[in-house]
């Protein structure tokens, strides 16, 4: 019997490759859709991918990706218009009468979030599920391991895990265990059609449990130095994020601090769908030291010169005004706005590890 071919989108990203090197190994054909031709396009390629190039937001893109294609896992990417993106690919899916699509989203959205993101998230949840034909998965993980990654050149070489995460607490999901989750649920779908799955680590951590980590496995000593949006956004530009990966992240640190991630965590969703358990920070930490480039591609982890290079770009650098640049971009600032864990209903849903949705009448 011939298995269903499988689209997976944003198929050169973090969790996306990995689905793709699973859905591979389960003996599934599968197109990946990429932006740009590059070396990730290329690795896909090699382990038996089938690339096409194309547009996210272009509907005649995604209706020729979407050819001759049974089912789909949707990861949009963390950009502007990351709403016109969703509601296109819900559209061409309906028009396409997949069988199932698995849709990457995220554990916090609400409707009144303070992140455009975030509610953009919320709206697609609620609109994916009116699909007639169209069944659906839900992948909400939190706050993805490798953000506590982005100070690794000052963690190699002075020893600082520098961040503004204050004492929150989080149970950090590695990009390969999402990527699994993702390809898990949707090679066989039928257990998990309406269900929504956020995959965790295996046990909450602070920032300081982090660092002690960071020590173990790197082999000196590391410790956690809490640190103002305002400077970590100067760093974070010089890595090469985006005003708007900056804009939208500031709101998900003030969650972590205030506990956001903490509610409903961990979850057994991981092992509950591939029958593995999730893995340890430690075995995250261990790979990304190998390779920083999985972090963000543009970080260098360099040597104590490089690093206090680095440094001095970050403190030359001024400092961004990120809601400036949100009513610049036309994002509405919308009245009585609030974070995940300042929402009543939200942490109720959360508790019960359920996703924030409206009843279907």
């Amino acid at each position: 019997m011939i298995k269903p071919k499988i689209l997976v989108t944003s198929a050169a990203g973090r969790t996306s490759a990995v689905t793709i090197h699973y859905l591979l190994k389960l003996g599934f054909q599968v197109r990946a859709l990429v932006r740009v031709e590059d070396a990730r396009s290329a690795a896909l390629k090699k382990i038996g991918a089938e690339i096409m190039v194309g547009d996210q937001l272009n509907y005649l893109d995604l209706r020729r990706a979407m050819s001759g294609v049974q089912r789909a896992y949707h990861c949009p990417p963390f950009a502007q218009n990351s709403l016109e993106n969703m509601m296109n690919f819900a559209i061409a899916a309906e028009e396409a009468k997949l069988e199932v699509v698995a849709l990457m989203s995220g554990w916090n959205p609400h409707p009144n979030h303070h992140s455009i993101h975030t509610r953009s998230h919320w709206i697609a949840n609620q609109i994916y599920r009116w699909m007639p034909s169209v069944d659906l998965i839900h992948i909400n993980p939190g706050l993805f391991a490798f953000t506590y990654f982005m100070s690794l050149p000052m963690i190699m070489n002075f020893g600082v895990f520098v961040a503004p995460f204050g004492e929150g607490k989080n149970a950090p999901p590695s990009n390969e265990d999402i990527g699994r989750v993702a390809a898990y649920t949707i090679a066989e779908p039928e257990a998990h059609i309406g269900k929504n799955y956020r995959p965790t680590g295996p046990k909450l951590l602070s920032s300081h449990d982090i660092a002690s980590i960071f020590s173990s496995e790197i082999g000196r000593s590391v410790r956690y130095m809490p640190v103002s949006m305002k400077l970590f956004s100067k760093a974070a530009l010089v890595q090469g994020l985006s005003m708007y990966e900056l804009s939208q992240f500031r709101y998900y640190a003030d969650e972590l601090c205030g506990g956001t991630y903490s509610i409903g965590a961990p979850t057994d969703h991981v092992e509950l769908v591939t029958g593995v358990p999730a893995e340890s920070f430690e075995q995250t930490t261990k790979r990304y030291i190998s390779n920083p480039k999985l972090v963000h591609s543009s970080l260098e982890i360099g040597n104590k010169l490089s690093t206090l290079i680095f440094g001095l770009k970050m403190i030359l650098r001024p400092a961004p005004n990120l809601t400036g640049w949100e009513w610049y971009q036309g994002h509405p600032l919308i009245q009585n706005a609030e974070l995940a864990h300042e929402s009543q209903e939200w942490c109720v849903t959360a508790e019960n590890q359920a996703l924030n949705l409206l009843p279907l009448k």
